[in-house]
């Protein structure tokens, strides 16, 4: 009897050990499918969201450069540039003052490169750059440049190597990264290309080691004029070849605490940066930019390029000795205002404020 029930017992076990089986199978391939579901779900609206967050992060980050123009066009902001061939038999020195020999200056690769940036493939060129990305102008072309019509030759192993000295504002623009390839591809030349401030630029073909220079400061380009180291480029009538033109901008934070946006001209806005003692970040690079800035402020002042002549005015004068892109950077950075070359600022801008 015993063994009856206990036999009973163990099928009772048996059955009911079957139907919970039974019910758990159902339950393990239903789970899946519930959880599963609503993961499938979500992923397409987590795909969706995406694309919709991404235009506003864009937008962001195209107005991460608060530096501004707030005054431009004044007549007293005219920036020319102008070409010169270094002369081979100048009397070229070291940087300090002795006279250098077997000085080797590339005149045909020279006069190559200036004969074509003057010619009309190269000034319609410099004329357009930069319109179609920025929707303007940086470059203008002077109504009584000069026009070259020259023969360009093919470059040589003689001749193929061309030393350009220039300014930090044509080439920190972008210009001639797109007007070079273009020259170098068609002719054959390579162009070695030292940016520095007009000041720099010019030294730099005073001790020999350019073939070239396009600067933009008439009375230091006149300077070396006077002093042997240019000469007239056959076809032309002076030494001195000026032919585009872009304007200088006075840039600061949008909040324009000096007002200088509103100020008459560009003299009252130095004027009134001065009496606020607003930060002021000047190149202080002797370059062409750094010329015209000195010339902006009130004669009483007494800034010049001397160190000691802006001593006094330290706690808002900030001389950077630096490259314009640079000192957009400290610019931006310091909520400072600034004088720069339009072209260049553009290109700040455009590159979010890394140069």
């Amino acid at each position: 009897m015993k063994k009856a029930i206990a036999l009973l017992l163990a099928l009772i076990m048996v059955l009911a050990f079957a139907a919970c089986a039974t019910n758990s199978a159902p339950a393990t391939t239903t789970q899946p499918e519930t959880t599963t579901q609503p993961e499938t779900t979500a992923e397409p609206e987590a795909e969706t969201a995406e694309p919709e967050a991404e235009p506003e992060a864009e937008e962001t980050d195209a107005l991460v450069v608060d530096t501004c123009i707030l005054k431009e066009a004044d007549d007293k902001m005219i920036n020319t540039y102008t070409l010169l061939a270094v002369n081979p038999d100048a009397p070229f020195v070291d940087e300090n003052g002795t006279a250098v020999t077997d000085v080797q200056i590339n005149s045909v690769g020279a006069a190559a490169l200036i004969n074509w940036l003057l010619s009309e493939e190269g000034e319609d060129l410099a004329a357009n750059y930069g319109y179609e990305e920025y929707g303007e102008y940086l470059f203008y072309l002077k109504d009584d440049r000069p026009v070259s019509t020259a023969d360009i030759p093919e470059a040589t192993d003689e001749t193929r190597l061309i030393r350009l000295s220039t300014t930090t504002s044509v080439n920190d623009s972008g210009l001639l990264g797109y007007l070079l390839p273009i020259f170098e591809e068609k002719y054959g030349y390579d162009v070695e290309v030292y940016s520095a401030g007009t000041g720099k630029a010019i030294s730099n073909a005073q001790m020999g080691n350019a073939d070239l220079i396009l600067v933009h400061a008439k009375a230091k380009e006149e300077t070396f004029v006077a002093d042997g180291y240019a000469y007239v480029l056959d076809g032309m009538d002076a030494e001195r070849m000026s032919y585009m033109y872009n304007y200088f901008v006075l840039c600061g934070p949008s909040a324009d605490p000096a007002g200088v946006k509103d100020a008459a001209d560009v003299s009252a806005a130095f004027q009134q940066i001065a009496d606020g003692k607003y930060p002021f970040i000047s190149r202080g690079d002797g370059s062409g930019t750094h010329t015209k800035e000195l010339s902006l402020w009130p004669e009483e002042l007494g800034i010049t390029a001397e160190p000691e002549s802006f001593e006094a005015y330290s706690d808002w004068y900030i001389s950077a000795n630096a490259g314009m892109g640079a000192c957009l950077v400290m610019a931006e950075e310091m909520g400072a205002y600034i004088l720069t070359d339009k072209a260049t600022f553009l290109t700040f801008v455009a590159n979010d404020g890394v140069m």
